[in-house]
């Protein structure tokens, strides 16, 4: 078993920054590609960035790509998602995921074994 544990939310103005982290314990050897998520009221959960075991390449989604970085330490077993120049249609709760045995980059939720809890990013305008 692997336990995410996402932090970092809150309530930004237009323009500002956030860092989200994903803390993971348990089974975290088994833990190679790890992603972050997003789902807007009303809207379906969407893809955000991922990045591999290594942190050597990272994946994003083209809405955040310039803006958001993904990060990793793996001595903390932690992942970071750093969001700069936040809009008001990045409004959501966020959530890691982690991939078990496979470090491909994928933009697909189901290919995703574990997930945080998720943490909540409001932007206003």
């Amino acid at each position: 078993q692997v336990q995410l544990v996402d932090s970092g939310g809150g309530l930004v103005q237009a323009g500002a920054s956030l860092r989200l982290s994903c803390e993971a314990s348990g089974r975290t050897r088994s833990m190679y590609a790890m992603g972050w998520f997003r789902q807007a009221p009303t809207k379906d959960r969407e893809f955000v960035a991922a990045i591999t075991k290594s942190g050597a390449s990272t994946y994003y989604a083209d809405s955040v790509k310039g803006r958001f970085t993904i990060s990793r330490d793996n001595a903390k077993w932690t992942v970071y998602l750093q969001m700069n120049s936040l809009k008001p249609e990045d409004t959501a709760v966020y959530y890691c995921a982690a991939r078990l045995y496979s470090d491909y980059l994928s933009h697909r939720g189901a290919d995703y074994n574990y997930w945080g809890q998720g943490t909540q990013v409001t932007v206003s305008s």
